[in-house]
């Protein structure tokens, strides 16, 4: 095993908590029971995968949700209980980033949406209080800007390929073992990271 000189972190149970019952539960109050149909963090239906990707934007999003729920929702009654799923940054969560980013590089890849981005960077800002969140990293990667998600290969040759990483000497942070062999794939050292364990954990 070559050493490690970089690291990419996986955002949503790694950093982020999150929790989509909360939304599952939203969205059951206001009449559509059967979310679970359109979204999981392991699947996702045409229309939440064109989000996550970019192909579309938010308000397109809330239109064909409508016509999906078959149901007069406003759009911030979606957005309300799409963002249920962000819970908060713990913030030894953060310190503890701050410590790691002496010692390697470090990147952000998370499969997310421009809903979620503009929400939990805002939630930041009033949790942590230490500015923009995408500034802890070197850079950070989402889906919805850069056109693929992981598991996909492309998502992770786009981190390697633009930050001219070599993959043996990176290594790859999430809590979904999907996501993981994915990244195993294009050779990038891995730890799966499970609920309830958490990065402060690691010894690095």
């Amino acid at each position: 095993m070559r050493k490690i000189r970089n690291i990419i972190f996986d955002l949503g149970g790694v950093i982020l908590n999150i929790d989509l019952k909360r939304t599952e539960l939203a969205f059951a109050e206001l009449g559509v029971g059967n979310f679970k149909e359109y979204y999981t963090l392991q699947t996702a239906t045409p229309l939440f995968e064109d989000l996550e990707l970019g192909r579309i934007t938010p308000k397109i999003f809330y239109d064909e949700f409508r016509k999906l729920a078959k149901l007069p929702l406003t759009d911030e009654e979606i957005r309300t209980a799409w963002n249920a799923l962000l819970v908060d940054f713990p913030p030894e969560r953060i310190a503890w980033l701050k410590k790691i980013k002496s010692k390697y590089k470090i990147f952000l890849l998370s499969n997310t949406n421009e809903i979620h981005y503009k929400t939990f960077t805002k939630m930041f800002e009033e949790e942590i209080r230490g500015g923009n969140f995408d500034d802890q990293f070197i850079r950070a990667y989402y889906s919805f800007r850069i056109g693929f998600r992981k598991p996909s290969r492309e998502s992770y040759e786009e981190v390697l390929r633009k930050e001219r990483l070599t993959a043996a000497e990176t290594l790859f942070i999430d809590d979904s073992m999907q996501n993981i062999e994915g990244a195993a794939l294009v050779g990038l050292q891995t730890c799966y990271l499970p609920s309830p364990h958490t990065v402060t954990e690691l010894d690095l």
